[in-house]
C-alpha cells in the first residue's frame, strides 16, 4: 500500500512456455544476479513500493518451481514480509493469464480504488524509477505505461511487403512493462473482451482503450521508459549483456577499499567469508572475527559513503560480542542497496601463513555470494603468505583486503 493509502497489487506474468529460449528451462527460472530472472524482476518492485499483493502467473503445476526460483535470492523473503504472495495458473494466452490474475486480485483486494501493475517477469532490467513513474501516473490518471522512442526509422508495410506509409518516429513509442491501471476498470475491460470472444489484444493498454465505457473514457498516460528495460526472449538476451545494459543506466561508479587484521589465538574459530576453516587457532575479535567479511563490509561502506564498520557496530557495544559477521554485512548491504547501489564486482586477498586457503576458496566465494545475493562470478578471493615476515608471516595474525566496484542508477 502506498503512503496515500492506495492498495497496490503486482502481477508478474510468467505463464509462458519460453519455447524461443530453447534449453528446456523456463527463462524466468534461469540464474541471474544471485537469484533468478524472476526474483530479479520481483526485487526491483518490492524495493520500490509497498505492495499489498503479488500475484505470479505460472504454467499449471509450476507453483513449487516458481516459488523456489523467486526465493532463490535471499533478499526476497524479507521484502515479502508484509505482502501476500499468490500463484495463479495461466491460460492459453497472456491475456487469459492476466485475466486470471486480475480476478484473483479483485477477490483479495476489496478496495475499489486499488491499482495493479502488470509486468513481464522476463523483464528483469526494469528500474525503480520506472516503477515509481508508472505507479504514480496510474494512481493519478487511471492508466499508465512506460515507453521509449524507437531508434530506427519506422515504416508501415503492406501485405505485398512494400512500404505503405512512412511513419514519423517522433510520434511513435515502443511500449514496455510494467503497465499500471485502476484494477476495477481493467478487470471490467477483460470481462467484456471475454464476452465478445476477443483474445487478440497484445497488451493491457490496448484492451483498456478498446472499452472506454468501462474506463470512463480515461486515456492511457505515457511515462518515460528505458532502453535497458528489455524483455528476455532469446538466449543472447540473458545476462551476458547485463554489464552493457547497466552502462546505459548508471550515473555513478564508486570504488571501495577495505582491510582488516586480527590476531590468531587458540580457542577461537577461524571464520573466512562466513565459512569455518579447520585450524588450531582462530581470530581474536569482538565479533566472530571474520577478517574477510569485515574487509568486505568496509569496502562496501567506503564505496557508498555510508561510513565504516566501526561506526555501524562499535566494539564498545556489548551486543556485538561474538556476533555473526554474515549478519553484520547483510545489514550493511541492505543499507547500501537502499541507497541505490549495485555491486559490479568484489576482489579480495587474504594474507595468512596457515591454513592454506586454496582448498576452501570456492566454498568461501559461494558463501559470500549467497550472503550478498549476487552471482559467484562477481566475487573472487585469493590468498598470499607473508614469507615468514611480521605477525602474519609468523602465523600469529591474519589479514584481509577487499576492493569493490559499485554502480548507481541516475536519479529521477
Amino acid at each position: 500500500m502506498r503512503t496515500d493509502g492506495t492498495p497496490l497489487a503486482l502481477v508478474l506474468a510468467a505463464a509462458g512456455s519460453s519455447e524461443r529460449m530453447g534449453g528446456g528451462i523456463k527463462k524466468e527460472y534461469l540464474s541471474m544476479a544471485g537469484g533468478t530472472v524472476l526474483s530479479e524482476a520481483a526485487r526491483v518492485f518490492l524495493e520500490s513500493q509497498d505492495f499489498s499483493l503479488v500475484i505470479i502467473t505460472i504454467p499449471e503445476g509450476h507453483k513449487e518451481r516458481a516459488k523456489e526460483a523467486l526465493l532463490k535470492d535471499p533478499s526476497i523473503a524479507p521484502l515479502l514480509k508484509d505482502t501476500r504472495l499468490v500463484f495463479v495458473s495461466g491460460g492459453e494466452t497472456r491475456q487469459q493469464s492476466v485475466f486470471n490474475a486480475l480476478k484473483k486480485a479483485r477477490s483479495i483486494l476489496k478496495d475499489p480504488d486499488a491499482v495493479v501493475l502488470v509486468h513481464d517477469a522476463a523483464r528483469p532490467f526494469v528500474s525503480r524509477k520506472i516503477v515509481k513513474r508508472v505507479t504514480s501516473s496510474a494512481v493519478r490518471y487511471g492508466a499508465a505505461v512506460p515507453a521509449v522512442t524507437p531508434v530506427d526509422t519506422q515504416k508501415q508495410i503492406a501485405g505485398n511487403r512494400t512500404i505503405q506509409a512512412h511513419l514519423k518516429r517522433s510520434e511513435l513509442r515502443a511500449v514496455q512493462t510494467p503497465q499500471g491501471f485502476a484494477l476495477e476498470p481493467l478487470l471490467a475491460c477483460h470481462k467484456k473482451a471475454l464476452r465478445q470472444g476477443r483474445a487478440d489484444f497484445t497488451d493491457d493498454s490496448e484492451l483498456w482503450d478498446a472499452y472506454p465505457d468501462c474506463t470512463g473514457g480515461r486515456k492511457v498516460r505515457v511515462v518515460e521508459g528505458d532502453p535497458a528495460n528489455k524483455k528476455i526472449t532469446f538466449k543472447e538476451d540473458m545476462p551476458a549483456a547485463v554489464s552493457a545494459v547497466k552502462k546505459n543506466v548508471t550515473a555513478g561508479i564508486r570504488v571501495g577499499l577495505g582491510t582488516d587484521l586480527h590476531r590468531l589465538v587458540p580457542g577461537r574459530r577461524l571464520m573466512l567469508g562466513g565459512v569455518m576453516i579447520p585450524c588450531d587457532k582462530g581470530e581474536d575479535g569482538h565479533s566472530d572475527g571474520d577478517v574477510l567479511l569485515h574487509a568486505a563490509s568496509d569496502a562496501l561502506l567506503g564505496a557508498s559513503g555510508l561510513g565504516d564498520i566501526g561506526s555501524y557496530f562499535p566494539p564498545s557495544d556489548k551486543k556485538w560480542k561474538d556476533a555473526d559477521s554474515a549478519d553484520l554485512i547483510r545489514t550493511i548491504w541492505r543499507d547500501v542497496k537502499s541507497a541505490g547501489w549495485s555491486l559490479l564486482n568484489m576482489d579480495c586477498v587474504v594474507e595468512t601463513e596457515t591454513p592454506k586457503i586454496l582448498p576452501w576458496r570456492e566454498k568461501i566465494i559461494s558463501s559470500m555470494a549467497g550472503i550478498l545475493g549476487v552471482n559467484e562470478n562477481q566475487i573472487f578471493v585469493k590468498a598470499k603468505t607473508n614469507e615468514g615476515v611480521d605477525a602474519v608471516g609468523r602465523g600469529n595474525a591474519i589479514k584481509a583486503f577487499c576492493v569493490c566496484l559499485l554502480t548507481q542508477e541516475a536519479p529521477e
